[in-house]
């Protein structure tokens, strides 16, 4: 099957690939879509699986002046700036903010990307390698090189729910729909080993170390130790239906776990009941994502029903904040270069937000998807992120600055590669 791979108009960025992965600016690319209709208890909908039938990750060109000027910049700080009738002249802001482009560098096609909320089809390995399932199939997609590789196809009847990289990036993880858990290593593209335990499919996956964490639509979540032969060795069991999020806390002693019953957990790496629960939510929890800054700190995002992100403290069993976002919220993940927070949303504006914290002010909302944003992933220098829709794009946004050593300014000509076709 041929796979296309082109550049779109705009800003990009090159990555150094190894063990010690030179960081110039990260880019890559995330996939996937997914349904969340509210309908009940936070009930969402999934698409059925097809198989891709046209080139995929094939650059598309980015509409131009589609720059999103308008309304809720926090740096009009003047009611007569912008467009009031004394054009910008009072608007004289504190300090120059920091501008976040309206609109992607680059577009590419996605194609049979699943139309369902509960899988999580798209992760970015800490070598700046894109893993993307789409149907059957899981496609590996290198930012310093575009280069584009197949590294496995399930069997016909089974297909691709989730995938996640270890946290050195060098074995990826891949749920089916069938309740297998695979273990590939990227480099070799060689299976290392299948590991059963699910009655059905596996949506959501998350590393601690050599722990790998496996939530299933059979509500269970399994504990995996991939150096030991038995394919399990736990079972966190809480959940009254399909757990669809889990994070594990940057200190590996946690493990944030969200389910379609609007359920989130906390679970600590010891023992087997979870020693937190949270049930303010109102719409399935598959957005989950813990503060790089603060330890105990996370976010949560509530499906259609909801809308609202929450943030807590575990370490004090408290709710922290609650913003309603107007529109389902599908994904969250947090900067880990300053204290923000950008989230992905379906029904009905399918917008991306990036917020500052704690304030929650919003810093730019970014448009152009034209259904759901069902998937987001970032760069391995925390500053480029990609999002998926059920439009079958994928979509890369410069939103976040880069570690204080390096600036915040990143040149993204060696992204401007043109049109290539690669097979």
């Amino acid at each position: 099957m041929g796979i296309g791979v082109g550049v779109g108009k705009g800003v990009g960025m090159g990555v150094g690939m190894g063990v010690g992965m030179g960081v110039g600016m990260g880019v890559g690319m995330g996939v996937g879509m997914g349904m969340d209709v509210g309908m009940g208890m936070g009930t969402e909908i999934g698409g059925g699986t097809r198989i891709p039938s046209r080139n995929i990750f094939r650059f598309k060109t980015t509409a131009r002046g589609t720059t999103n000027s308008q309304t809720d910049s926090p740096y009009s700080l003047s009611p007569v700036g912008g467009d009031g009738p004394l054009g910008g002249s009072l608007a004289s802001p504190r300090r120059t903010p920091r501008k976040i482009a309206r609109s992607p560098f680059k577009v590419l096609d996605a194609p049979a990307l699943q139309d369902d909320f509960y899988l999580n089809l798209v992760d970015w390995s800490p070598h700046n390698v894109l893993a993307v399932g789409l149907g059957t199939c899981v496609y590996l997609w290198s930012a310093c090189t575009s280069k584009v590789t197949k590294l496995c196809d399930l069997q016909p009847d089974d297909s691709v729910c989730s995938v996640g990289w270890t946290q050195r990036g060098t074995y990826l993880a891949v749920g089916t729909n069938l309740g297998e858990v695979q273990i590939w290593d990227a480099g070799k593209c060689r299976k290392i080993r299948t590991m059963g335990g699910h009655r059905t499919r596996v949506g959501t996956l998350a590393w601690s170390s050599h722990i790998l964490s496996s939530g299933s639509r059979d509500r269970n979540i399994l504990q995996r130790d991939v150096r030991a032969p038995n394919d399990s060795f736990s079972k966190l069991q809480g959940h009254k239906s399909e757990v669809c999020g889990l994070k594990w806390s940057y200190d590996d002693r946690e493990l944030a776990s969200g389910g379609n019953d609007n359920h989130l957990f906390i679970w600590n790496a010891s023992s087997s009941e979870a020693m937190l629960k949270f049930t303010e939510h109102t719409a399935a929890v598959k957005a989950i994502s813990w503060s790089p800054h603060q330890h105990g700190l996370l976010a949560s995002g509530g499906g259609t029903a909801d809308r609202c992100i929450r943030f807590w403290n575990t370490s004090t069993n408290s709710a922290l904040n609650c913003v309603d976002t107007g529109s389902q919220v599908c994904n969250l993940v947090w900067s880990k270069n300053v204290n923000e927070i950008v989230s992905t949303h379906g029904y009905s504006q399918n917008q991306i937000i990036v917020w500052r914290y704690p304030t929650m002010s919003k810093l730019a909302t970014l448009t152009g998807h034209t259904l759901r944003v069902l998937y987001l992933a970032i760069s391995p220098d925390g500053q480029t992120i990609v999002t998926g829709a059920g439009d079958e794009t994928l979509r890369f946004w410069n939103v976040f600055p880069g570690p204080k050593s390096q600036g915040s300014v990143h040149d993204n000509s060696v992204w401007s590669l043109g049109r290539t076709h690669i097979r």
